[in-house]
């Protein structure tokens, strides 16, 4: 990833993100009260030069062709893109343990302890 991303720029990925399948514009902006087609447009236009989105298709939408989109980069990709410029050389666990003082969810513990349990025999059989 070649620069950060602007809020509206983010906002359109949080949308794509959020969904399985490839959305034209016009469901971009249904999915973000925050939207216009105007700006979802343009930031469509930056996402494709930047290679973080592609044109998955071309479909209907009503009685109009339209482009769909797809994300080329997940959200974890990115969320680790920007945590490494944001901490530098931080200790990574004082990023994490952060989060996790602020999760209230037991489940998602139980998933973080499960990751990092799986880590731990994948760097032992490393060895």
């Amino acid at each position: 990833m070649k620069k950060k991303l602007s809020k509206r720029q983010l906002d359109v990925m949080k949308v794509l993100w959020d969904h399985s399948s490839p959305m034209v514009a016009s469901d971009i902006v249904n999915g973000s009260p925050a939207l216009n087609i105007n700006t979802v447009q343009s930031c469509l236009k930056v996402l494709l030069k930047e290679n973080l989105i592609e044109v998955a298709d071309i479909v209907y939408s009503g009685t109009v062709l339209s482009r769909s989109y797809r994300p080329l980069i997940s959200r974890d990709e990115y969320f680790n893109t920007e945590y490494k410029d944001i901490i530098g050389t931080s200790s990574t666990s004082s990023l994490i343990a952060a989060f996790i003082k602020e999760e209230q969810d037991a489940s998602e513990l139980e998933r973080l302890e499960q990751i990092i349990q799986e880590r731990k025999k994948e760097i032992e059989e490393i060895r």
